[in-house]
């Protein structure tokens, strides 16, 4: 039984590698077989399958015009859980890796101004943007903080933009002056922001007082999760599949749905890559992702399967 819908999956070969700051490197990719990479757009990421069966979600940070070439920008991570340090130690010119995606849960919306935020290794989805802004002759401006100046990528691809710019290392200017930028609520701005949980728990905090929809973020890990509502079972009914399942409280409902026989998409199991979005037909979800915004989740159209799980006794959901 299966109820997936394939995403573009295929090996490609790391053409070039570039190392833009400490702990950083960039890495171009390109089909193995020469065939166009799937078109994207602003704020889209991909997955990278690595060895040892891991997975790890990489936002593209190129040109979207060339369908040629992929693009990302990857930190060496102190903690990391086995990713980073593969792509930094094994991935070089001439290796071949597996790609999936794209995927996009960041999109850049049409605005006549924007405020974009930048922590650390946070820069490479809005890289991207400022190019398609500043192209589209918006009014834009870029906030970039990062602990070091020498940890900071891109800072000769920015310097282009000029006084649109501004950088600001922490060991010289602190933290950045938030409630200046945010303090005071602009009805024809959209903030975007990406980086470390604790900036963007700050910059989501004074933006309560700004109107609905004006700040979009996309987190590298997941927020914490909170209790869920119904600390019992529930019901799931896969429409599709015929099925009607039970989900205990120390399983998730893609777990079950898996071992249920319906192969879904999956990849971070965290709720942040968004691959395993699942429409919702009746039935009200407890939200826990990292990826819907307020009014996404409000509308109860869909739900990550991997840590979401039901605030009704009863989900149809449409796999």
């Amino acid at each position: 039984m299966t109820a997936v819908e394939r995403e573009y999956e295929a090996d490609v070969v790391v053409e070039t590698r570039d190392v833009p700051a400490e702990d950083v490197v960039t890495l171009t990719l390109r089909e193995v077989g020469g065939r166009p990479l799937p078109s994207w757009e602003p704020g889209a990421h991909v997955d990278l399958i690595l060895a040892e069966g891991l997975v790890r979600q990489y936002s593209l940070c190129g040109d979207p015009a060339d369908q040629h070439v992929w693009r990302l920008g990857v930190l060496r991570e102190p903690e990391s859980r086995g990713g980073s340090a593969q792509i930094h130690d094994r991935l070089h010119p001439g290796t071949r890796v597996r790609v999936r995606g794209p995927r996009n849960h960041f999109p850049l919306l049409a605005s006549p101004r924007y405020l974009f935020i930048a922590g650390g290794i946070g820069i490479t989805p809005i890289l991207t943007m400022i190019a398609a802004v500043d192209a589209a002759g918006a009014d834009w401006h870029l906030v970039y903080g990062g602990r070091r100046r020498a940890s900071m990528a891109f800072l000769d691809e920015l310097a282009g933009y000029g006084g649109r710019i501004t950088v600001a290392p922490q060991d010289r200017t602190g933290l950045l002056d938030l409630d200046s930028l945010l303090g005071t609520p602009r009805a024809d701005t959209l903030v975007y922001c990406c980086g470390p949980e604790p900036l963007l728990a700050a910059v989501e905090a004074r933006c309560e007082g700004w109107p609905a929809g004006s700040l979009h973020v996309e987190r590298f890990t997941a927020k914490p999760l909170t209790d869920p509502v119904i600390s019992g079972s529930f019901e799931v009914v896969l429409r599709k599949s015929e099925l009607t399942l039970t989900i205990p409280p120390d399983r998730s409902v893609l777990e079950v749905v898996e071992e249920a026989g319906v192969d879904v998409l999956m990849s971070c199991s965290e709720g942040t890559c968004g691959t395993c979005e699942t429409p919702v037909l009746e039935g009200e979800p407890d939200h826990r992702d990292s990826v819907l915004t307020p009014d996404e989740r409000a509308a109860n159209h869909c739900m990550m399967i991997c840590v979401s799980r039901s605030r009704t006794p009863r989900l149809v959901l449409d796999i």
